[in-house]
């Protein structure tokens, strides 16, 4: 925060979100709140393209329209787009509103693909969105019992420091790979760029974006992210209306735009299909049988375990990177922050947008200057308009906003000199929460790791005294996530 005192508060706004008590402003937060919304706005066309194109049980995509057809993809696509947009916007509005802390929310990436690949083809979509209804009334019941909380607050620091840190890398490599700078080898686990060179404009795109980010952040220019992601979106609609350079397509254009093309196609405006809203069903997939009834629970658990903790991991992350953490390294109005996440879950399945959760990106926000709940209004009223502007939003590449991202990597890694590397008890939790996280592409995988060898090398040290009571059924319930595979053989 600011080492100055903070300027008496000038209106109600600024006393209720605590503007000038965090060193912020009302042009800072909105600046904020804009430069997470670019960066996490491609789940408004990622989304569709994960649970609007996979087939049930009964062979329907989510509309209840048959897989077979292609005709059905697209307005099935359109749907989902605009239930994902409105339950964002409802919920980082409410998150700013009741959180008041800079965090957006979305539908989490790894729950949606869960949802679809594995969920769905076992029972309805209506079913599977029951399941997420129900993995967020339970994680609700533990905020409001005090569990999750008492747990979040049970986490060593140096724990927490490796969480952040870890993050700072996974967004990295989110941003990255959003480019197309980093992908998936032939023989190798990952690359550089295509077949190992730096080719095709987008990829131009986003290393002149990530100067230009460097250049304005070194002379302390304010907006210094907005300016990069609208400046390189401007030069990217350019480039495609002139070379026609077209899309990835899944890797058959290499050098092509990696998640959405810079064009405006259609008309700008646009008004939602929200026959999606509501179609749940709460019961039904828990009377298909007792074998996916097992399996189904086992899911719940593995969601439950997923969203409880890549959401601690992110408030931690988010925190620190903004000084908006205490001397125990908590938030304000911690339970208010779990309780609204909580309640994006359910959302999420009521909306049939999948499971929503505190999204990463919001450290890009808050890097950006964003300290207060009001960013996440901002964010929020701007996933709404993209209800009736998605043509617009969708115009955003991927390449122009993943500077950011990366950029945001290199803030919070700074926070690594808050960890006692020569005490093993700190040092190895950390190191392993670290570097898990991204080369597993798993925010829940490198915390459950973390507490997992927190846990044992206090034991092997004689100290399992010093071991948080809620630490060891934390330890003990990802022993159990990470033995899903061995379960789940043995069942079958």
């Amino acid at each position: 925060m600011s080492s100055t005192a903070p300027a008496p508060a000038a209106s109600g706004l600024d006393r209720y979100f605590g503007i000038s008590r965090r060193g912020s402003s009302v042009a800072q937060e909105v600046r904020g709140g804009l430069v997470t919304f670019f960066t996490m706005a491609y789940i408004i066309a990622l989304n569709p393209l994960i649970i609007g194109t996979t087939a049930d049980v009964n062979g329907n995509l989510i509309s209840g329209l048959p897989a077979a057809d292609p005709a059905n993809i697209p307005p099935t696509i359109a749907m989902v787009a605009a239930a994902t947009a409105l339950v964002a916007a409802l919920m980082s509005a409410l998150m700013g509103v009741v959180g008041r802390f800079p965090i957006a929310i979305a539908a989490g990436l790894g729950l949606n693909a869960m949802l679809a690949y594995v969920v769905a083809p076992q029972v309805t979509w209506a079913q599977a969105m029951g399941l997420i209804v129900w993995e967020g009334v339970i994680i609700l019941v533990l905020v409001l019992t005090g569990f999750r909380e008492a747990v979040f607050r049970a986490v060593p620091r140096a724990l927490r420091t490796g969480i952040a840190v870890g993050i700072g890398l996974f967004i990295t490599l989110v941003g990255l790979a959003d480019a197309g700078v980093v992908r998936q080898g032939s023989g190798t686990p990952v690359t550089l760029g295509v077949g190992g060179n730096l080719l095709g404009w987008p990829i131009a795109v986003f290393v002149t974006g990530l100067l230009l980010l460097i250049v304005l952040y070194v002379r302390r220019v304010r907006g210094a992210m907005l300016i990069t992601i609208v400046s390189m979106t401007i030069v990217s609609i350019i480039l495609e209306s002139v070379l026609q350079i077209g899309g990835n397509n899944q890797g058959e254009n290499p050098v092509g735009w990696m998640l959405n093309v810079p064009a405006l196609t259609g008309q700008a405006f646009s008004l939602p299909d929200l026959s999606l809203i509501g179609r749940v069903d709460l019961f039904g997939a828990f009377t298909a049988g007792p074998q996916v009834t097992i399996a189904m629970l086992m899911t719940v658990f593995a969601l439950l375990l997923a969203d409880f903790f890549d959401t601690m991991g992110t408030v931690v992350a988010v925190g620190a990177e903004g000084d908006l953490l205490d001397a125990d390294g908590n938030p304000e109005r911690t339970r208010e922050i779990l309780v609204v996440d909580s309640v994006a879950a359910i959302a999420g399945g009521l909306g049939s947008a999948s499971s929503n959760t505190s999204y990463i990106e919001s450290a890009a926000g808050v890097g950006e200057g964003a300290r207060t709940g009001l960013a996440s209004v901002v964010t929020g009223l701007a996933f709404l308009l993209s209800l009736f502007l998605s043509p617009l939003v969708r115009m955003v590449p991927s390449e122009a906003a993943a500077p950011a991202l990366v950029f945001v990597g290199f803030l919070m890694l700074s926070q690594v000199v808050h960890v006692d590397w020569t005490d093993p008890e700190e040092g190895i939790p950390a190191f392993v929460t670290m570097v898990i996280m991204p080369f597993s592409y798993s925010i829940t995988a490198g915390i459950g790791a973390g507490f997992i060898l927190h846990v044992l090398i206090k034991v092997v040290r004689g100290k399992a005294k010093e071991v948080h009571p809620l630490l060891w059924i934390v330890a003990v319930a990802f022993v159990l996530y990470f033995a899903q595979g061995l379960i789940g053989a043995a069942m079958a």
